[in-house]
């Protein structure tokens, strides 16, 4: 399936491949539009959108914010826009791509197809913009958040080999639990912490994070590992470098294991905001 975004300017094309040439990604002067495009994307939404929207919204509590919470709350404004557009633009990219649904296990280690490619490219330009914005506010949001954040670049930008170009579209996906996280976040800020509407966020929350990321993503990785296991078992014309496939198994790994780190600090968060009051604290109030 084509690219259905505009052509990319020859201009871009062309200052793009030395880049690519000189790093082995063959496909990225074709998408370097839609990294560029995104990440300008975040940065308006960043700068612009969300300090104006968020202003007239709720201007009792955003004009009040610390300079920390201001910035994280932009922040989480991005991350709600972004992962609605990829995960929209993903669930349609696995469903009306026949050329990609129907590869066997070498062209999903090699294949490309230009719809693919424009996810990884806007996702791509996404998880630029964060981590320039967690360097930029580190303070805010963690070194967890920064390697994080670098860890998906790398394994973004290593699609544009193109290499599990298959997978990274699937594994986008990641993202279907974002929008309730962050809609938990805004309702603690909203002073709506332990309410009806969080309490039904929270199971959404939670049971979308475990679907998507815990098994979901556990299962899309294992056929990864495998497909890749097979291609260096099998190297033929297209050899596997050993570097290429532990970079991206090392990426991969890191990021699961932060995902089930993240779901056992979510569930002690929720269960926190929830649960009844300590039988000390109840004879207080007698």
């Amino acid at each position: 399936m084509r690219d259905p975004f505009f052509t990319p300017p020859g201009l871009l094309v062309n200052a793009a491949t030395p880049i690519a040439k000189s790093l082995a990604l063959k496909s990225l002067p074709y998408h370097a539009h839609e990294i560029l495009s995104a990440f300008c994307f975040y940065e308006f939404i960043n700068r612009v959108v969300s300090p104006y929207v968020s202003a007239r919204l709720a201007p009792k509590t955003y004009l009040h914010l610390s300079r920390k919470t201001k910035v994280d709350w932009n922040v989480h404004f991005v991350s709600m826009v972004q992962s609605c557009f990829i995960n929209a633009l993903a669930l349609w990219v696995i469903y009306a791509d026949k050329e990609r649904r129907n590869m066997d296990w070498k062209q999903r280690v090699w294949g490309y197809t230009g719809a693919g490619g424009m996810v990884q490219g806007f996702a791509a330009g996404y998880f630029a913009w964060d981590l320039l914005a967690s360097a930029e506010d580190v303070d805010v949001h963690g070194w967890g958040a920064l390697f994080h954040a670098a860890s998906a670049l790398i394994v973004s930008m290593m699609g544009f080999r193109p290499f599990v170009n298959y997978y990274g579209v699937n594994l986008i996906l990641y993202e279907l639990s974002t929008p309730f996280l962050n809609i938990h976040w805004w309702l603690d800020k909203l002073g709506m912490t332990g309410s009806t509407l969080q309490l039904v966020n929270a199971i959404a929350l939670l049971t979308t994070f475990a679907g998507s990321r815990l098994v979901w993503g556990t299962y899309q990785n294992y056929c990864m590992y495998k497909d890749i296991w097979r291609a260096v078992q099998h190297p033929g014309e297209l050899p596997v470098p050993s570097w290429l496939a532990l970079a991206y198994l090392a990426s991969t790994t890191f990021l699961s294991g932060l995902n089930l780190y993240w779901f056992g600090k979510m569930i002690q968060a929720v269960a926190k905001r929830f649960q009844g009051p300590k039988k000390g604290d109840d004879r207080k109030t007698r």
